[in-house]
């Protein structure tokens, strides 16, 4: 398997995916803008969301893959086959339980998020209605556990690309049918999402038949059992149980941040929303590509003993992670209001919120390296099925960061809150290198430094060039002409790309070095 093009297949439907984010939020802030509403619903969505980190793409995921891939490497297809109905019949039932929770304990539930929230109402509403996006969202998890583990990378990596096209579905055609009959139209929002978990979960399913691994999910009373006495079920939850503590951190760092946003006045959830979907881009294109296409690969290369393997898996990441992240990094520090301003400066989405916006992308840059970092070295540890160290590692970080806040916030505001993040996942990530390299388990490979040299020389060369640009024009005084805006950002941007991978060229950087296969 070629990594590079299993890295680039995901990160392309990936990018779809956050295309069609963007215009999702794009329909959003034109129709709401940054509201005591989009507040609400941002909260009301970003539980099911906290959750399914939690325990579908969290820990759940971190504890299933590396077994099911380390089963199919050592006991073959059929036992694996069987660990997979076993895992699927127990996470059905929680799922289910959870969900009922969900829906009854709505209130206490927001309020946990955003007790100072103006329509804290809306929110338990919107809640209610979203919830069983979470049962939805775990099963896909596990299906795309299933598939990558096959190197089946394709479907779960275009799947979000249908919650976003509901969405926006549901908000261009159905929000006004709502407004008509007397109901608020961004009820449409919360209708979207639920649509949009049910249609990802259905397109799992022809997809795992293929592969032959659909699984059988157990009905009554005795396959319950029979799933729960499966030894695969309890190394999946022995495994689980750090994860859930290690992600249970970072959504607990994520509820402290929105309770304290919720509380600097109207629109400071959502700047720090619209933020970070921009900030979506390269964290998944690049960090969530890099983790998805590297955990099975680590993981059979653990099963079969491969050290020197595991270790260049590490470093090809890290050097693919570097030679993107630090110019995507340096882009959104200088160039991040010109974005803004075409992307979301239209109808309710003033030039103040897109100064707001622009502090929050400024703070959250500053930390991008880290972010994707923490992608690339995590899977170094979940491989080995340690999931302690980058616990211990995520509480220490989550202590600094909300001292972070208490020093950071009372100055910056809004912007203080994406601060301290970008600095927790920073020594994250500084932390997980230095464990790995402390353990043996990543020995750097010989050119680290001449390789660090050029990128950083390109990267002051793009910045210059954005820079620059971003001064010269008054982008949001050219808000009445959307067309003009939109092409001179692209085109500043593909001068920006030119100028970098030119001067690589220059340097004698040639990309072809990252068609590792593995």
């Amino acid at each position: 398997m070629n990594l590079l093009k299993a890295a680039s297949t995901v990160s392309l439907w990936t990018l779809l995916s956050r295309i069609t984010g963007l215009v999702r939020e794009q329909l959003v802030a034109h129709a709401f803008g940054a509201s005591a509403m989009t507040d609400a619903f941002n909260i009301a969505f970003r539980i099911p969301n906290l959750l399914r980190r939690l325990f579908a793409e969290g820990a759940f995921s971190a504890a299933f893959v590396p077994i099911l891939a380390a089963s199919r490497e050592t006991e073959g297809d059929d036992a694996t086959r069987r660990l997979v109905d076993a895992v699927a019949t127990i996470l059905f039932w929680a799922l289910l339980a959870t969900c009922v929770l969900g829906v009854a304990g709505a209130p206490a539930i927001v309020w946990l998020f955003g007790a100072g929230l103006e329509e804290l109402d809306l929110a338990v509403l919107m809640t209610r209605w979203m919830f069983p996006y979470i049962g939805f969202m775990s099963l896909v998890a596990l299906s795309a556990g299933i598939l990558n583990t096959w190197k089946r990378f394709v479907v779960p990596a275009a799947t979000p690309v249908l919650l976003n096209l509901a969405v926006i579905g549901c908000a261009w055609g159905l929000a006004p049918v709502l407004e008509r009959h007397g109901i608020r139209p961004i009820h449409a929002l919360s209708l979207g999402v639920v649509l949009g978990g049910l249609l990802q979960l259905a397109v799992q399913v022809p997809a795992l038949r293929r592969i032959g691994c659909l699984p059988r999910i157990g009905l009554g009373v005795g396959a319950i059992r029979r799933a729960w006495a499966h030894d695969g079920v309890h190394r999946v939850l022995r495994q689980m149980a750090p994860a859930l503590l290690g992600v249970s951190v970072a959504q607990i760092s994520l509820l402290i941040n929105s309770q304290i946003a919720s509380h600097l006045g109207a629109g400071a959830v959502s700047w720090l929303t619209y933020a970070d979907r921009l900030m979506e881009f390269p964290t998944a294109l690049l960090g969530v590509a890099l983790s998805v296409v590297l955990i099975p690969g680590l993981s059979a290369l653990r099963a079969r003993g491969d050290d020197a393997g595991y270790s260049g898996h590490l470093d090809w990441g890290l050097r693919l992670a570097t030679l993107l992240a630090l110019p995507c990094a340096v882009a959104l520090g200088v160039f991040g209001l010109p974005m803004l301003a075409v992307l979301f400066h239209h109808g309710a989405f003033s030039a103040d919120a897109v100064r707001m916006t622009t502090l929050a992308v400024q703070g959250y840059g500053i930390g991008l390296m880290g972010l994707i970092g923490v992608k690339v070295l995590a899977p170094g540890f979940y491989a080995q099925q340690d999931i302690r160290t980058p616990v211990r590692i995520a509480v220490a970080v989550l202590v600094l960061t909300q001292l972070m806040n208490a020093a950071f916030v009372p100055w910056l505001g809004h912007a203080g809150l994406a601060l301290s993040t970008s600095l927790g996942a920073t020594l994250n990530a500084g932390w997980l290198l230095r464990g790995l390299r402390q353990r043996g388990l990543y020995r750097p490979l010989p050119g680290w430094w001449p390789f660090l040299s050029r990128v950083v020389l390109a990267t002051a060369v793009l910045g210059a060039w954005l820079g620059w640009v971003a001064w010269r024009l008054d982008w949001i005084g050219l808000q009445a002409h959307w067309g003009q805006r939109a092409g001179l950002m692209f085109g500043a941007l593909g001068v920006a790309a030119l100028l970098y991978f030119g001067v690589l060229r220059l340097l004698g950087l040639e990309l072809r070095q990252f068609a590792r296969r593995g």
